[in-house]
């Protein structure tokens, strides 16, 4: 696994988290931030050819 790819992922994961939380609590700033967190992460992973839903691999057996 490429490991700038499964950071980015992480990224992603984390901003749609954080996007989540931020508009449960109904924290306008907070949205408009995360939102935009998630913006730039989306692009940087569209940009090298990353999917950002990909799962990571799965472990064959030891």
């Amino acid at each position: 696994m490429n490991v700038f790819a499964e950071a980015m992922r992480q990224r992603i994961r984390d901003a749609r988290t954080a996007l989540a939380a931020a508009r449960a609590a109904g924290d306008a700033y907070e949205t408009a931030m995360a939102a935009d967190e998630l913006d730039d992460a989306l692009w940087l992973a569209r940009r090298h050819g990353i999917d950002p839903d990909g799962e990571a691999p799965v472990a064959g057996p030891a």
